[in-house]
C-alpha cells in the first residue's frame, strides 16, 4: 500500500464520517460546518485524481461563498429545530425507502461503470490542461444542459429567498397590505366635520 492509497483511505473515512454527521447533527449549524468539513475532504480527493480546476472551483464556490451564505441564512432566520423535527418518525420509513433505493442505484452504477471503464488511466502530454478541456466540453457539446443546469440553480435561489424570508411570518411585526392600500377610498380616510364659525369675543 502506497502512500496515495494512504491518504485516500483517510481523506475518504473523513468524507464518509462528515456526511455522516450532516444527516444527524441536531444544530442546522454543526451540519453546514460538517458540510464544509465533506467538501475540504471532497477537494482532496479530486487532488488525488489530478483534477486540480475542480478541487480549487470546490472549495472557492461551495465553501467560499454557497455555506457562507447558508451559514449566514441559518444563523440570521433563528430556526425553530423543534418545530422542525416534528414528523421525522411519520416519514422515516419514506426517506428509509428512498435511501435504500439511491444505494441500489448507486451499486448498480459502479458495478456497470467497473465493467465498461478502463482500470488503465489515460496519460496526457505535459502540457496537457484538464481546465482547458473541461471549457472546451462544457460549452462545446453540453452547453445546452450546462445553461439549464444554471437556470434551475437561479430558479431556486429565488425561490428559497422567496420562501425563506419574504413570505415568512412573524409574530408581533408589522406588514403593509399592498392590496389593501390601494382598494382604500377617499371617504374611508378623509372625514369632513361641519362645525359652526367662531364670533369674535366668544
Amino acid at each position: 500500500m502506497n502512500f496515495e492509497t494512504l491518504v485516500f483511505y483517510f481523506l475518504a473515512s473523513i468524507l464518509l464520517f462528515a456526511g455522516f454527521r450532516v444527516v444527524t447533527a441536531r444544530h442546522p449549524v454543526h451540519a453546514a460546518l460538517f458540510l464544509v468539513l465533506s467538501f475540504f475532504s471532497g477537494a482532496g480527493l479530486w487532488l488525488l485524481l489530478e483534477a486540480e480546476f475542480l478541487a480549487i472551483t470546490l472549495v472557492l464556490v461551495y465553501i467560499g461563498a454557497v455555506m457562507v451564505l447558508f451559514l449566514f441564512v441559518v444563523m440570521m432566520l433563528n430556526l425553530n429545530i423543534e418545530k422542525m423535527r416534528q414528523g421525522f418518525w411519520d416519514n422515516l420509513p419514506l426517506a428509509g425507502f428512498v435511501g435504500i433505493l439511491m444505494a441500489v442505484e448507486m451499486t448498480l452504477v459502479l458495478t456497470v461503470a467497473g465493467r465498461t471503464v478502463s482500470s488503465d488511466p489515460v496519460r496526457h502530454a505535459a502540457d496537457y490542461s484538464n481546465t482547458k478541456e473541461l471549457g472546451r466540453l462544457l460549452y462545446t457539446d453540453y452547453v445546452y444542459p450546462f445553461e439549464l443546469a444554471a437556470v434551475i440553480l437561479l430558479v431556486a435561489i429565488v425561490a428559497a429567498i422567496a420562501i425563506a424570508i419574504t413570505l415568512r411570518h412573524r409574530t408581533g411585526t408589522k406588514h403593509q397590505d399592498p392590496a389593501w392600500q390601494v382598494s382604500v377610498r377617499r371617504e374611508d380616510r378623509v372625514r369632513l366635520v361641519s362645525m359652526p364659525a367662531e364670533k369674535e369675543g366668544e
